[in-house]
Order: C-alpha cells, then structure tokens, then sequence
C-alpha cells in the first residue's frame, strides 16, 4: 500500500514491526523534504553536500526511534560504523537513510528513498518499508502492487550510473528495454507500482540498498533473487550484495533465462 507521509510519532505507542517500519521511514522522508526544500529555497550547498546532510540528518532520526521503541535491537546502517556484534543478534534493523543521496541533491528528482527493513534470524526481513518523500508516499509489506499487464516491450530499470554490462544484450535476447533511474528503492518500488516490469542490477551494493525494498516486492509477490536466481540473504559479516532481479513473476523466468544465456555468450558482468 502506498500510504500519505505524515509527521509525528510518540514513543510507547506500542507500534508492531511493520507498523513502526512505515512511521520511521515516514517521518525520515517528511524530515529530508524539510532538510531539501529549506537548501534550495536558500540557496545554501547542494549536490553532493545536501546529499551528506541529508543522510546524516535522516540517520540520525532513524537511530534514535529505534533506540527508543526497539533498545535491544541491533542496527546495520549505511551511515553508522558497523557493529560486528549485530551478526550474533536475533533481530537487526537494517537501514539506508536516503538512498539516492545524488538524486536528492538534484533539483526536480524524484527518484530517492528512504528504506527501514527488520531481519531476524531464521526468517530474513521480517519487516520493511520504502518511503519515497517526493511523492508522498510510504510503500509497505501490507499493501498491493499493480495488477497492469507486463509493457510492450518490457520495462527493465536500471541504474543511470551503473547499468549492467550484459543490458544491451540481455533486452535484445528477451525483447525487453532499459529504462534508467536512481536509487535502488525509488527502482524496486516503480516495479510495485506497475511503472516498470523488473530491476535488474549487477554492479555492486550493499545490504542497505536492498534489504527493504526486496522485503516489500517480496511481500507483494514479486520476484526477488540474486542475478543467478539464488536466494537474496541479509546480516552477513560482510553486507555486500552486489546483484538483483526484482521482476513481475510472470517475467522473471525470462529475465534470469536470458542473463545466463548473455553469460554463457561470454557477455562480461561486473
């Protein structure tokens, strides 16, 4: 469900995962249109030093709902020095401020996110959230993806900085275009929406940059696997996870029958 970002929160309200997953990632993105609205409107440092600011004000209030409405949590985020301890833990919140910090920093971009994911042990991501704050929306587990039929020709979103090496050939062999876009979650999430067909990525990330939107497409019956059809796994010593489809279900045979195919054609991938 894509639902309107609002402001506030009270701690105690006894909110459940899912729940206190949307409202932190609600709240992050109404204080980054904040953070981005008053730098452009001023005229103060944008590009490179907004995205900064905003990542460090966004983890900021991201770490202290947590701290105050899950203490015994532990949290792996792209803005914070990892804990080496969060392996061990039942329960790690895993956490990208703003994704899309280039993007922020571009007047008239839509295209970044604020993810909030819960791993636990045994059971990977257990909940998840992706707040797209330009559009006014929260994107949950407990919501619905479009029910469009797949484009002609398919759409596949990849990274305007980083597509995969195999693109080209990999549409050629389905039928398939490249669209590119910024931020993973702002990507995964235009899937959901019945925007695009797939995202499909192969040129390195990180947990943070797909721990939350794969919990979402994965609750709204999409596709979500690594590049070789493996399963996406999170909370590892060393977050690197450096490739993903995300595909409507009735395109993902083809997507990772075709990167095999360009593969074996000895196409080079990142």
């Amino acid at each position: 469900m894509c639902r309107p970002l609002r402001r506030g929160w009270r701690e105690g309200d006894g909110l459940n995962d899912d729940d206190l997953a949307q409202s932190i990632a609600r709240d992050a993105g109404a204080l980054l249109q904040a953070v981005r609205a008053e730098a452009f409107a001023s005229g103060s440092p944008q590009g490179k030093d907004l995205g900064r600011a905003g990542d460090a004000r966004a983890n900021e209030l991201i770490l202290a709902r947590l701290a105050a409405e899950r203490p015994h949590d532990a949290v792996l985020s792209e803005e914070s020095a990892d804990d080496p301890a969060r392996v061990t833990a039942d329960r790690v919140w895993i956490i990208d401020p703003l994704d899309g910090s280039r993007e922020f920093g571009l007047p008239g971009r839509t295209d970044w996110a604020v993810h909030v994911a819960l791993w636990e042990r045994g059971q990977e991501i257990t909940a998840a959230a992706v707040a797209l704050p330009a559009l006014e929306v929260v994107v949950g587990r407990d919501g619905s993806r479009a029910a469009a039929p797949v484009h002609q020709p398919a759409r596949i979103l990849v990274s305007d900085s980083r597509p995969p090496a195999f693109m080209a050939a990999l549409c050629e062999r389905i039928g398939a275009e490249a669209r590119p876009m910024g931020s993973a979650g702002a990507k995964a999430m235009a899937v959901v929406r019945g925007e695009a067909d797939a995202y499909v990525h192969a040129g390195g990330q990180w947990e943070w940059d797909s721990a939350a939107p794969v919990g979402v497409a994965r609750a709204l019956g999409l596709h979500t696997s690594r590049i070789d059809g493996s399963t996406l796994t999170y909370n590892h010593a060393k977050p690197y996870l450096p490739d993903l489809v995300i595909a409507r279900p009735e395109l993902a045979d083809r997507i990772l029958a075709g990167i095999a195919d360009v593969s074996a054609k000895d196409v080079r991938t990142p």
